[in-house]
């Protein structure tokens, strides 16, 4: 039960200082600069936990495994970040912007694993989908 639970409390914790941080980037620092330097303490600590994860000889043989997924992943994350900074300068506020951000990811999730995985959609989804626009109209609102 641990193994499900851990990772959902590290998204969730992390996902809070994500937001809080950027909501308080201060408005006149160049995005871009900012996020520079983010990737390279994200780069350093990825690395360091990269080494420590694996056994010294398999450093290389665990880098040939990798594929066109990170590198496209980094692109993602780069639009991502971008895309929250700028959300909040425009006058988000935490609460409603982050929470309108993922109600629209979960919506287009659904679709996404329809229509490229072959899930299914349940009855329970649509319904979902259906609270979760009424739940963007009553936010906005």
């Amino acid at each position: 039960m641990w193994n499900m639970i851990w990772p959902l409390l590290l998204i969730v914790g992390s996902n809070c200082f994500y937001n809080i941080c950027t909501k308080s980037m201060p408005e006149r620092t160049n995005t871009f600069g900012a996020l520079t330097v983010t990737y390279l303490v994200g780069a350093v600590l990825s690395a360091v936990l990269f080494v420590v994860s694996v056994k010294p000889a398999e450093v290389l043989n665990e880098i040939t495994r990798i594929n066109w997924t990170s590198f496209v992943l980094g692109v993602a994350i780069v639009g991502l970040e971008a895309g929250y900074v700028f959300l909040y300068r425009a006058g988000w506020k935490v609460s409603n912007g982050a929470l309108t951000a993922n109600i629209c990811l979960a919506i287009a999730l659904v679709v996404i694993g329809f229509l490229l995985y072959e899930e299914s959609i349940s009855i329970k989804q649509v319904a979902g989908i259906i609270v979760c626009g009424i739940g963007l109209f009553l936010v906005k609102g």
